[in-house]
């Protein structure tokens, strides 16, 4: 199939704050020239979801789990009856932490095409016991988020985490992790959150207090500290807003970062090789910028949500 150029795009998903990772899909597709149609699911009703997407190239869905459209079972059979590829991106981990049973026997899954997932191994599961086509792509960064902030921040300090204390049960290495960090580190720390000591922090004040601060620590959830590939998109995140990011060892995420160039990994569990980390990259501060300003450079290269659709669209009408 090859696509025309500009596309026509529906997405239904979650457009009621412009931080939701449909939002910046949606504008990341503009900046690519193509259209885009922004459906708020679930308050569309599906006769205006099947003639808008009708009128168009490429349906994309990014449904929320609790989210039903009545007559949405009809809707998409009619736009399967007119060819017009039905696509999902999502940026969650599902099959290791049990949330895929929202999805396993619903009509959304046996209504996509493709699903385009952070796991390699849902992935795979989808390409061997479904129709759908899976295909693994990791997370990004939204482009335009991806700036060196000048102005300072009253948030920044040595040693920062972003994300949630309170996370999920099946990984409880995060409370410990924060909890070490805030022992550690007293007030030189700061838990960035909305159950840390900043509350959450969005747009220009989380590039300042990234760029402001001298070490960020990263986390991404990993069952059994071995599980390949998927990281969360603060791995992206972190370098593209100018934070020096030191992330967790994952198989695989040195095919997307340069170890001691770009950011630096430290070792799951092993909180003395933490500290060493972390009070080298905070005394020596050339090393540390020079490792900072590479990270960022990679992430605007290569790892905006622009650059995943570009992929994206690229399977789908290659």
């Amino acid at each position: 199939m090859t696509a025309p150029v500009p596309l026509k795009i529906v997405l239904l998903g979650n457009h009621q704050v412009t931080y939701s990772s449909e939002s910046h899909h949606a504008a990341s597709l503009e900046l690519l020239g193509h259209t885009v149609i922004r459906l708020q699911e679930p308050s569309t009703p599906a006769a205006t979801i099947t003639t808008e997407v009708l009128r168009s190239d490429l349906f994309v869905w990014i449904h929320t789990h609790g989210w039903e459209t009545p007559g949405i079972e009809q809707a998409l059979a009619t736009i399967r009856a007119a060819g017009i590829p039905i696509i999902a991106y999502h940026l969650d981990l599902y099959m290791p932490i049990g949330r895929w049973r929202q999805y396993e026997n619903s009509p959304y899954l046996q209504a996509l095409d493709h699903w385009f997932t952070v796991d390699p191994q849902m992935a795979n599961w989808l390409n061997n016991n479904t129709p759908v086509r899976g295909h693994f792509l990791p997370a990004g960064v939204f482009g335009p988020e991806c700036y060196i902030a000048t102005e300072p921040s009253e948030h920044a300090n040595d040693v920062v985490f972003v994300g949630s204390k309170g996370y999920h049960r099946e990984w409880p290495w995060r409370p410990r992790l924060i909890q070490w960090l805030k022992d550690t580190y007293g007030s030189r720390f700061t838990h960035v959150g909305g159950d840390g000591d900043t509350g959450t922090l969005r747009g220009d004040d989380l590039n300042r207090m990234y760029a402001n601060s001298k070490v960020a620590v990263g986390d991404t959830l990993c069952i059994g500290f071995d599980y390949p590939y998927y990281v969360s998109d603060r791995a992206f995140e972190c370098p593209g807003r100018f934070g020096f990011s030191l992330f967790p060892r994952i198989r695989g995420i040195e095919d997307w970062f340069t170890d001691g160039e770009e950011i630096v990994l430290y070792k799951f569990g092993d909180l003395d090789g933490l500290k060493c980390q972390i009070d080298y990259y905070v005394e020596h501060d050339a090393e540390r910028e020079a490792i900072r300003l590479a990270g960022h450079e990679r992430v605007k290269a290569e790892h905006t949500y622009k650059h995943r659709w570009e992929q994206i669209l690229a399977t789908v009408f290659g």
